[in-house]
């Protein structure tokens, strides 16, 4: 296998162990992505919890491939409020802008306890006009990677189509603006195509590919009027197999990781497996496994 093969555990099921279980014995990784486990946020467990997912980690043969921290997933302070503000907590995350540098501090330093150097960031809920704040936000983004840097930690920031970052054209961007080697791409279609985009070929085209540190994979189908819902792996719109080529052909030989969000099969579990069984088709047919 060329590529690094991931899952975000609680795309599978709350139950760490159960997750754990089917991504290595099922599905045959050596990875996994944390973001959620037990109805817990990741930023919150407490010692005995971090203590029992590292047994089972351990137990399962497995290695944590990135933190999937909330950092930087709240509204920009002093902006009109985003649109796509939560009404409800996302992945039990519910923190503050104020606490923003105290939950940089704690994802890092997980990052260190589950011996990984990835961690993933986002940048603020999505504003109607950037344009007054995208400097400030901007600078935001570099102090933390300087001080990720400090640590040897690479922060990853994802494109996400409810964030100030949604596409490929604007991962460019953001790239070009904060230039820290510690700071890179968590590269995601998915997102991007819910953003609108065509992500491969037109927003991998503008990426630089040695700032790609991470990718997610998910699928994305748009009904008539244009508005798009998650699909299993191989059954959407995205040229799966022309990015996975892509990746090989530009010296990609960092994580994919499978980030179901599709809930189309009986249970979250089953929906992981058959997108895995997509994402494994993609993969062969592109010439990566």
């Amino acid at each position: 296998m060329i590529f690094k093969l991931s899952v975000i555990t609680d795309e599978i099921t709350q139950d760490l162990g159960r997750a754990l279980e089917v991504a290595a014995i099922e599905f045959q990784f050596q990875y996994v992505e944390l973001r959620e486990m037990w109805g817990k946020n990741i930023m919150k467990l407490d010692s005995k919890e971090i203590a029992e997912a590292r047994r089972l980690l351990e137990k399962n043969k497995l290695r944590v491939s990135s933190i999937g921290s909330p950092v930087f997933k709240v509204d920009w302070p002093e902006a009109p409020k985003s649109k796509f503000s939560p009404k409800r907590d996302q992945f039990n995350a519910t923190f503050t802008y104020q606490q923003q540098d105290e939950l940089l501090e704690r994802a890092v330093e997980l990052a260190r306890v589950f011996n990984v150097d990835r961690v993933r960031i986002f940048d603020f809920w999505r504003l109607d006009d950037q344009s007054l704040y995208r400097e400030a936000i901007d600078e935001r983004l570099r102090q933390a990677a300087s001080m990720a840097a400090r640590r040897s930690i690479t922060l990853l920031l994802e494109n996400e189509h409810a964030c100030n970052t949604a596409t490929g054209q604007e991962s460019a961007r953001t790239l070009g603006a904060v230039r820290s080697p510690y700071f890179k791409l968590n590269w995601d279609p998915g997102n991007a195509a819910a953003a609108g985009e065509t992500p491969y070929p037109a927003g991998y085209a503008l990426i630089p590919k040695d700032r790609i540190g991470y990718m997610h994979c998910k699928d994305v189908v748009r009904n008539a009027e244009g508005k798009s819902s998650w699909m299993a792996m191989g059954r959407g719109i995205i040229d799966w197999v022309g990015q996975f080529t892509a990746l090989v052909k530009d010296g990609y030989r960092g994580t994919l990781s499978l980030e179901t969000h599709w809930r189309g099969a009986a249970t979250p579990e089953e929906s992981s497996r058959q997108s895995w069984a997509g994402m494994k088709g993609l993969l062969e047919r592109a010439g990566a496994m």
